[in-house]
């Protein structure tokens, strides 16, 4: 939730944890936060200093444990330099690439009084685009043969959405987003490609292919790994961010233009030009194509397909789709379509199964307006399901589908693929009807498929969390990769 609330509103969200296993129980939680650029600090308790030095009840090194999955993290050993360490704390969540960070207090230092005051908050400043660098990064674009955009992460981080919809409209080029950026440009847009991403190849990858410069925007690695989509590391790569990137074999850019991100796309408005291609319209044309195949399916269990074309159907434009993590995810990430950014919420960074149901929480505490639907497997919903009580005591109302195979449906996927059989990712589920009703929840069974757009349609009525229990057709999944492996690109 405090990740969610930290994405949603570019502030650090915070969660409170006691010493022992409440802190440990917070690993995940953080490790998610820290892969994904969410900015968050989390606080713990710790035994007596006093005691710390010998075994103790419910001590171990924490700040230890939290080290590897934190941007920053420290023990507060003193009262005095608390409005030091808080205030840090915050200002390196925030600045970019944000992440977690952690304050761990003993508790004869919480009984201490602080004396000293709360320092002030001063916004985290990035330096200007460079001239020179502004202007190789232009010649290199207006001298493409086929350039495509790729939009990362940092667009939705530094609120850059509306400068990227007018570089993209000024220059005509097709732009692709990761998992994290969907909605960045938005979906019904004719330049947009939409996700790139999928494990196995897909349509959007032949624009990649056929391209010999990528402009890389706001580009995480931990999105989408560059080999998958320069795997010969011979494209030409504008690096357009706040921070240089890492090195990589697959990643080395031409140029890199470090700066504001929104303030670098305002400046290359101005000295790029436009590019028209026919090219791109027969690929947008075949991934929409890909889109409307079987969604609107009548087979039962319903087909991935059509639950989320029902799901889209019934959510306006800015209303919000959460997407656990599983193999319900990729037909997300794949078919459904945003259209403003932070429309779709979704780990990929440390893609933990158990996101779906805090971060719908979460979103609907800060968008009451808006609706949210949190798209979860039955492993995943089961991780954190407990926390429906939550929503329910707070009286967030969203609903929660279920995509029901009784099983780990992306590890089966998986399994079956590289090996041609499965093994441990079945499992049995409780009656989903009746676990909604002992929270006092209204629950769904879905029947035929038929029966899911009205029931979607009554849920986001309710005035309490719902639950859609969906029997899912997950041999699409197979169809997909056998599909995807004979892939013959519509260009190049």
């Amino acid at each position: 939730m405090a990740s969610v609330v930290g994405r949603l509103t570019g502030k650090p969200g915070v969660c409170l944890a006691t010493l022992g296993p409440g802190a440990t129980n917070l690993t995940t939680g953080l490790a998610d936060t820290q892969l994904d650029y969410a900015p968050v600090v989390a606080i713990t308790g710790q035994t007596n200093l006093r005691r710390a030095h010998k075994e103790t009840k419910q001590f171990v090194d924490i700040v230890s444990h939290f080290k590897p999955i934190t941007k920053w993290n420290a023990q507060v050993d003193r009262a005095d330099v608390i409005p030091e360490v808080v205030r840090k704390a915050f200002k390196i969540a925030q600045a970019e690439k944000p992440g977690a960070c952690h304050l761990e207090v003993p508790s004869d230092v919480a009984g201490e009084e602080v004396k000293g005051r709360p320092m002030l908050i001063r916004q985290v400043t990035y330096p200007y685009p460079d001239e020179k660098i502004l202007k190789e990064a232009a010649d290199i674009i207006n001298h493409a043969r086929n350039p495509i955009i790729l939009a990362g992460n940092g667009i939705i981080r530094s609120n850059a959405s509306k400068e990227l919809r007018n570089f993209v409209h000024h220059t005509q080029l097709p732009v692709a987003n990761t998992f994290m950026s969907m909605g960045s440009v938005p979906a019904d847009d004719p330049l947009c490609l939409l996700s790139v991403g999928l494990q196995s190849r897909d349509y959007v990858n032949c624009g990649f292919d056929d391209a010999d410069v990528v402009i890389a925007i706001g580009y995480d690695f931990t999105e989408y790994d560059p080999q998958g989509w320069n795997p010969q590391g011979d494209k030409k790569i504008v690096h357009v961010d706040i921070l240089p990137p890492d090195v990589d074999f697959h990643y080395t850019p031409a140029v890199e233009l470090l700066g504001d991100i929104r303030e670098s796309l305002r400046l290359l408005i101005g000295r790029t030009k436009p590019k028209i291609s026919s090219a791109r319209k027969v690929l947008r044309d075949y991934i929409l194509r890909e889109i409307e195949e079987c969604a609107r399916d009548e087979g039962f269990p319903v087909k991935p397909q059509r639950i989320i074309n029902d799901i889209r159907s019934v959510l306006n434009r800015d209303d919000i789709l959460v997407s656990d993590v599983g193999a319900h995810l990729i037909w997300v990430a794949r078919m459904y379509q945003a259209y403003e950014p932070n429309s779709v919420l979704i780990s990929f960074g440390f893609a933990s199964m158990g996101f779906g149901v805090p971060a719908a929480i979460a979103a609907k505490l800060l968008n009451p307006e808006k609706k949210v639907v949190a798209v979860c497997g039955d492993g995943g919903f089961m991780m954190t399901s407990m926390e429906l009580e939550t929503a329910c005591r707070l009286k967030t109302p969203f609903t929660v589908v279920i995509f029901n195979d009784n099983g780990y449906g992306l590890i089966k996927w998986k399994q079956v693929n590289e090996f041609g059989v499965d093994f441990g990712s079945d499992f049995n589920n409780p009656d989903f009807v009746k676990y909604a009703e002992s929270f006092g929840m209204k629950g769904y069974r879905i029947s035929s498929t038929r029966e899911l757009l009205p029931a979607l349609q009554d849920s986001l009525k309710q005035k309490m969390p719902t639950i859609i229990d969906v029997p899912v057709d997950y041999r699409e999944n197979l169809r997909l990769s056998e599909k995807l492996g004979n892939l013959i690109c519509p260009v190049g």
